[in-house]
């Protein structure tokens, strides 16, 4: 029966309730900076004015209206802006803050509940994981309709509460942004409505491999995010990367094309939806490369390492859903992988130093009490309870060897001698222990499944009989459930 009958047929008995519908662009680099009206009351800055020390002579709360034309900062490398509480730095049609390529930062310092609207923001040199705006990552900036391209670093930090809206976030050296805070992490975040493109034009994980610090959007322990409505696209590495403790993930209504590493790397993290996207072409610079030097790896557009639902951190899921989206024409499509060598305590944990957020301490995860409960389950973070159901999953007819495919699997665990994970066990629990489930899907090309570790790729058929029983009532354009 052909794919589109199949459809119909599962639409009209309910197995399915809805196609999940494809998410167009929101150009805003191509609109430019929304500038807003000059409030009453505003101090207005001319280009040549010092905006910095105009910030310090004035008090908090003070609004400055950035009049158009080229503002700049002192000649020198910490020629910087530093906001008080409550200020707000809005730029009338063509206002410009130019770092010259001499400036590090353009906003600093810990001010609370900052205001930047309808600027272009370029030219600044921040250095590799620093950023331009908000450097010290202040809590709760409103970051609103400004440009913030042609920097190096990151165009922005995050803090807590801070949101970023209908920004055109493109060609930055390192990362459109990089949510990272020091201590306490950050809580809060909203990412909405943005275009965030062309980022790492410096091409870190050339200069440093294995660095994992490129791409789009890049995030560090935040806990709690909505990332919604936003262009990512045409980034050199991954579109959106949640690294290191991060949970309570809600990822929506976003476009997500063209990047050249994975659309969303989320490692060793926590409870995530990822719900109504679009993800088209990712992942296929990454995938060829694999591909040329014969590594068959299972490169994933979406890809989950060490990444999991956990009922006991508070979050607004318990689990990881990926739910009503469309993926068309990427290399691949879901990777769920989980590296046994990898633990809080392990020398192969590449965030070294950080330890579970169900473990207080690193120094707890060792031998001997590490091979038996509860720490045996807790020092590791798992690639568990994930739920893939109701997208629509297309690849081309120009799709051969190893792409085209999903993945649940993990390596033989080998490594530190004294891990208790050592063997097979890791792939034998996120294959069939950990709840992680295929379901109610539609396909279209010539899919394989790799399963329980590199060795074992399958077809429909063996993907979905027993042992692994994925898939139940997903069509393949050639059945029906």
């Amino acid at each position: 029966m052909p794919a589109f009958l199949v459809t119909l047929l599962l639409l009209a008995t309910g197995v399915i309730t809805a196609l999940p519908a494809e998410v167009s662009p929101v150009a805003v680099c191509d609109a430019g900076p929304v500038s807003p009206s000059k409030p009453d009351g505003a101090v207005v800055v001319e280009p040549g004015t010092d905006l910095s020390t105009k910030t310090r002579e004035l008090p908090a709360g003070t609004t400055f209206w950035l009049a158009g034309g080229e503002h700049t900062l002192s000649p020198d490398e910490f020629g910087q802006i530093i906001p008080k509480d409550g200020n707000a730095y809005l730029g009338a049609p063509g206002a410009v803050l130019d770092g010259g390529g001499v400036n590090r930062y353009a906003f600093t310092q810990q001010a609370r509940d900052v205001v930047l609207r309808g600027l272009t923001i370029r030219g600044f040199a921040a250095p590799r994981d620093e950023g331009v705006v908000n450097h010290d990552s202040g809590e709760h900036w409103l970051i609103e309709g400004n440009t913030i391209e042609d920097n190096r670093g990151a165009a922005m930090m995050a803090g807590p509460r801070q949101e970023i809206r209908r920004n055109c976030l493109r060609n930055n050296g390192q990362y459109g942004i990089n949510a990272y805070r020091a201590g306490d992490g950050i809580t809060g975040l909203v990412v909405e409505g943005n275009e965030i493109a062309g980022n790492n034009t410096d091409d870190w994980e050339k200069k440093n491999p294995g660095c994992g610090c490129s791409g789009g959007a890049k995030f560090w322990a935040v806990n709690g995010a909505d990332i919604r409505g936003n262009w990512v696209h045409h980034n050199h590495g991954a579109g959106l990367w949640a690294d290191t403790n991060n949970n309570d993930f809600v990822i929506e209504d976003n476009l997500i094309e063209d990047n050249e590493a994975e659309a969303l790397f989320y490692e060793i993290s926590y409870n995530l939806v990822v719900r109504g996207n679009t993800f088209r072409r990712n992942t296929l610079v990454q995938g060829r490369a694999f591909a040329a030097r014969g590594d068959n790896f299972p490169v994933g557009t979406i890809y989950l390492s060490e990444s999991g639902g956990e009922p006991r951190i508070r979050a607004r899921t318990s689990s990881v859903e990926i739910v009503d989206n469309v993926f068309e024409d990427n290399w691949a499509g879901i990777t769920l992988w989980e590296n046994a060598d990898r633990f809080c305590n392990s020398p192969a944990n590449t965030s070294s130093g950080s330890c579970t957020r169900l473990v207080p301490s690193v120094s707890s995860c060792s031998a001997p009490g590490i091979a038996s409960p509860p720490l045996y389950d807790d020092c590791r973070w798992k690639t568990q309870r994930v739920s893939v159901h109701g997208n629509k999953f297309s690849i081309g007819s120009a799709c051969t060897g190893l792409c085209g495919r999903m993945a649940v699997l993990a390596n033989f665990g080998t490594y530190p001698e004294w891990s208790p994970y050592r063997g097979s066990s890791v792939s034998d629990a996120v294959t069939f222990r950990q709840e992680n489930r295929w379901y109610d899907n539609a396909y279209a090309g010539d899919w394989r499944f790799v399963v329980h570790d590199t060795s074992r790729t399958l077809g429909v058929s063996g993907w979905q009989g027993a042992p692994y029983s994925q898939d139940a009532c997903s069509s393949f354009g050639d059945g029906e459930c």
